[in-house]
């Protein structure tokens, strides 16, 4: 007979074998965000601040994707940000087809390609783009997973395993977004770059629109509800309030019968347990000119909370009054539980462009703290009607360098310095929110921000947010609309002025013409409304290189801009990638390096993480474009 120690100690080891293996279980990474609420956290801590210095190269997976000449095509950025779901890795590619990845390979299992780009190349200036997908269980048919793809003007619905249509769903498998909006568009200037949100049986999709598309009812940014089951339209939000709905006032001049875009680009998110889902609202047409829509234009530049099982609006905050900057806004809402003078908020917190943290509470979108309405400069363009104040929140304060001065010019060397002084006077310099003119302003933040769709991710057992952040200024000017034949669109347009892109804000044969660092990565205390930490994060090879920068002593590191995000862990570690060719794993106490993972190309896009069923913890990020696009998993040996 077995005695009574040997079986205490084989008890003792069933007891260490099931405690280890539930340990080690599989994390999936569910979410675009990491979650519904866009945290971008896991709970992993696998790899940690001990032993991240360990991590290689896995493996990698490329797309294989280049431009189509017959189509006259093109793939952009590879901005995706996978799933990870039952052992399975789900990625949207550039030309927007999706795969389906073993994630402890890369090995592919199967994958769909929509044929997008049969369509051409689409009107946004950056090729095609895809940030990721979202998925459904239908509990009426054995919780059988669903994978939706939107992409350009279509919403297809996917069976997860086998990666075929559903043909139960819209026309099979397909239902066209060009319908039903609340002005017939040319479908061909609707596209699709971000994730849908799915909340119980439903779909919200949101639209992109060119920036550069400005023309008499140009696409608008309704943003819908679909039923994930037929694919049957089950609300809808205008974005542009019309006749009889609340906002139609904010609208001058009948604006709201013409106005396009104001539209929901970038990933949106959702409070799950409430119901509600918060849409980060861009700018009206057009970006930097307003003459023809007077007025502030609800809702643009909004932060708006809807109930997702009708769509109807619960409360909006407007970020930016009558935009003229091309301040969309750009981040995802990022769902947070802070504590604040005691007091436990469940809070949703809106990054913007120009380098503010708007914190409301997410029920009631009462602020956190206090926001003033202050006086900011007009415009110089006879008949725009910019704003004569702007919002400002008193806590936490900006995260990026906000306006232009003289001072801010180039400073490496003091004959660069007196040049790039020389070159700043060209054009209009002042504080946050100057208008565009007519010879050009030189805004700071410029179109990329500030913090962009990468959005922060937030550390719910500290109440820290992590932010990788732009400090690039733009030259945007004021000219006379085109009216010429050439012009296929003048006959549409209704406006005796349109703002664009000027020229380049650099002097000497390319210098940037402000100071360094021209990036950041910051930590905000969200109990307490104040700044942890900032510092400036990646280099800039081809700067440092600049022949007119030979023998100056530069900076550690010059700074780097784009519009990615990072993640946050248990393990204390902060994981975001850059444009220096470098996945950087930094503690999120004090934001220290603490390891960099070469990559074999740029990246825009924001990682992941996951544990896998053989009980390894992995990071993915997409880096690259056309031929050089991949995705890049790094483990621990």
């Amino acid at each position: 007979m077995m005695g009574k120690r040997s079986i205490l100690v084989g008890l003792a080891a069933i007891a260490f074998f099931i405690c280890t293996s539930a340990d080690r279980a599989p994390v999936d990474w569910a979410f675009w965000g990491g979650d519904p609420g866009g945290a971008h956290y896991s709970t992993l801590a696998d790899i940690n601040t001990g032993n991240v210095a360990g991590l290689h190269q896995a493996w990698v997976w490329k797309t294989g994707e280049t431009a189509l000449a017959e189509y006259g095509t093109r793939p952009g950025i590879f901005e995706n940000t996978p799933l990870m779901i039952d052992h399975v890795l789900y990625a949207t590619t550039p030309y927007n087809k999706i795969v389906a990845l073993d994630p402890d390979t890369g090995a592919e299992l199967w994958s769909y390609d929509p044929k997008s780009y049969v369509d051409g190349q689409p009107p946004n200036g950056s090729g095609y783009i895809h940030r990721g997908v979202a998925a459904w269980r239908d509990a009426r048919d054995s919780g059988k997973m669903r994978i939706f793809l939107n992409t350009r003007y279509r919403l297809i619905s996917l069976d997860a395993k086998s990666g075929k249509p559903v043909n139960s769903f819209g026309d099979n498998g397909v239902v066209d977004l060009s319908q039903g909006l609340v002005w017939q568009i040319n479908k061909m200037h609707y596209t699709e770059t971000s994730p849908v949100v799915v909340y119980k049986d439903v779909v919200i999709v949101g639209n992109g629109v060119g920036d550069r598309l400005m023309y008499k009812n140009d696409p608008p940014g309704d943003v819908r509800a679909f039923d994930a089951r037929t694919g049957k339209r089950v609300w809808t939000f205008h974005t542009i309030p019309q006749a009889g709905e609340f906002g139609n006032d904010t609208w001058g001049n009948e604006a709201w019968k013409f106005t396009g875009h104001t539209n929901v680009w970038t990933p949106f998110t959702l409070d799950e347990r409430r119901g509600l889902v918060y849409l980060p609202v861009s700018t009206p047409s057009n970006d930097f000119y307003g003459g023809n829509r007077p007025g502030n234009g609800l809702f643009g530049e909004t932060l708006v909370c809807l109930d997702a099982n009708t769509g109807q609006r619960k409360w909006h905050f407007q970020i930016v009054h009558h935009g003229l900057w091309d301040y969309d806004l750009a981040s995802p809402p990022v769902m947070a539980t802070i504590t604040v003078d005691g007091k436990k908020i469940d809070a949703v917190v809106q990054l913007t462009k120009e380098g503010f943290a708007f914190v409301f509470d997410r029920v009631t979108g009462k602020p956190v703290w206090p926001i003033e309405e202050r006086p900011v400069p007009g415009s110089d363009i006879a008949g725009e009607h910019a704003s004569p104040t702007q919002p400002f929140p008193t806590r936490p304060p900006a995260y990026t360098p906000q306006g232009v001065t003289l001072d801010d010019a180039f400073d490496l060397t003091p004959e660069l310095k007196a040049e790039a002084q020389t070159e700043m006077q060209k054009y209009r310099l002042g504080p946050l929110f100057t208008p565009p003119s007519l010879k050009g302003t030189l805004m700071r933040p410029g179109i990329i921000g500030g913090a962009n769709w990468g959005g922060g991710a937030f550390d719910p057992d500290t109440g820290m947010l992590y932010i990788k952040t732009t400090n690039e200024p733009a030259v945007v000017r004021v000219k006379k609309t085109d009216r010429s034949p050439a012009n296929p669109r003048a006959s549409e347009i209704d406006a005796e002025w349109s703002g664009d892109l000027g020229a380049q804000a650099t002097f000497h044969g390319g210098l940037p013409l402000t100071k360094p660092p021209y990036g950041h990565v910051t930590a905000i205390d969200l109990n307490h409304g104040t700044i942890a930490w900032h510092r400036p994060f990646g280099d800039w090879p081809e700067l440092r290189n600049n022949p007119a920068l030979k023998n100056v002593k530069l900076p550690d590191e010059l700074g780097i801009a784009g519009p990615q995000g990072g993640i946050v862990t248990k393990g204390g570690l902060f994981f975001v990638g850059g444009e220096d060719r470098s996945l950087h794993a930094i503690d999120k106490s004090n934001g220290k390096d603490l390891w960099k993972g070469t990559l074999p190309a740029r990246s825009y896009a924001t990682p992941m993480t996951y544990r896998t069923r053989t009980g390894r913890q992995l990071v993915v990020i997409a880096v690259g474009q056309g031929a050089d696009a991949a995705l890049i998993a790094f483990a621990l040996p």
